[in-house]
């Protein structure tokens, strides 16, 4: 592998994690970091190690030549500008879930990493965990012959004082949502991933423990895929104390379901070889509740796997494993739940000015 240096924007808590993986990658090294925010600069310059520069100047930083890959890590609804600026000044761009907030902000980080010709990734490691990996070679087996049912569970647990924590937490301006948009996110992405395109939504969502939000901590959408299977979403960060993540996936011949990173069901009318070592290899092994109450829970192991597809996609001139394309859809299939919410109808797909 080339030798890749990083440049970071935005230095808050994901920051760490995306350093951290980074850090455990061969041939890559952040050398660089945009911060507005002195001692968060400071904490991923120590995590980073080495010669890590901090800036207050993003300019300064993009005009590095020594950085080829940069990191968009601010909130949520502040990715455009950076991304694009990164894109401008010709640095491939990986930018941490959701790409945007709004489908307009994705297709504009879109386009312009297109125009420039650098690579473009979104942040989305739940697809490169064992789990999810052998749960989506199973569909493409047809082991479960027709899809007819795909759920996915978020129910998770913040306190008032993590909303409090962050003036842009919780906004519909810079959060863009709540526990769909910030949380859920990532198994709305892995829904779609494993049951393909969806066809239509209709939802309910809710404010209904946290005070100084303006956004949902409660919903539920129920979906049909194009394909004609059903599905359920649910999202929270209303149910103390917290538990794991969970996604299902049933079909006329099998059933499947991964909890957090744990295969717990893996049942299909016809066996194949190696179905005990799936059991026996993927269940058991999650043994934390991996952010159901505490953000910081999560592993980073993801980042790492996903950025080491991206530098490799570089290299070869490849295509990542979930680009920007892949990354808008997520964002397209939560704001037509939002819309749905609002409005009390069934909304369908696709959108294109949401």
């Amino acid at each position: 592998m080339s030798q890749h240096g990083f440049g970071i924007i935005g230095c808050g808590m994901i920051a760490e994690f995306h350093t951290r993986a980074i850090n455990e990658i061969e041939g890559a090294r952040v050398v660089a970091a945009f911060s507005r925010s002195e001692s968060n600069g400071a904490k991923v310059a120590a995590l980073a190690g080495g010669d890590c520069t901090i800036y207050d100047d993003l300019d300064q930083m993009l005009a590095r030549p020594d950085i080829d890959v940069v990191c968009i890590c601010t909130p949520s609804g502040a990715h455009l500008d950076p991304a694009v600026k990164a894109a401008r000044a010709g640095k491939h761009v990986v930018v941490e879930k959701p790409l945007e907030i709004t489908l307009p902000r994705c297709d504009a980080i879109i386009r312009a990493c297109e125009e420039e010709g650098v690579r473009l990734c979104t942040i989305f490691p739940s697809r490169f965990t064992p789990a999810n990996i052998a749960l989506k070679q199973a569909i493409e087996d047809a082991r479960f012959g027709r899809l007819t049912l795909g759920d996915t569970h978020v129910k998770w647990w913040r306190t008032q004082e993590y909303y409090d924590s962050g003036g842009w937490r919780g906004t519909w301006e810079l959060d863009g949502g709540g526990a769909l948009m910030n949380q859920a996110i990532h198994n709305v992405d892995l829904l779609y991933w494993l049951m393909g395109d969806v066809d239509s939504v209709q939802a309910l969502t809710a404010t209904l423990v946290h005070d100084r939000i303006e956004v949902e901590d409660t919903a539920v959408a129920a979906l049909r895929f194009k394909n004609g299977a059903l599905g359920i979403i649910e999202a929270a960060t209303s149910a103390y104390p917290g538990l794991l993540k969970r996604t299902e996936i049933h079909g006329e011949f099998g059933s499947a379901r991964v909890e957090q990173d744990d295969v717990t069901l893996w049942s299909f009318a016809t066996e194949a070889p190696g179905d005990d070592l799936i059991l026996e290899a993927l269940s058991g092994a999650t043994g934390f509740t991996a952010g159901a109450s505490d953000p910081r829970g999560i592993n980073h192991a993801g980042h790492r796997d996903q950025l080491a597809d991206f530098l490799k996609a570089i290299d070869t001139g490849g295509i990542p494993r979930v680009d920007g394309r892949e990354g808008r859809k997520s964002v397209e299939i939560i704001r037509a739940i939002y819309r749905s919410a609002k409005t009390g109808q069934a909304v369908r797909l696709p959108l294109n000015d949401a």
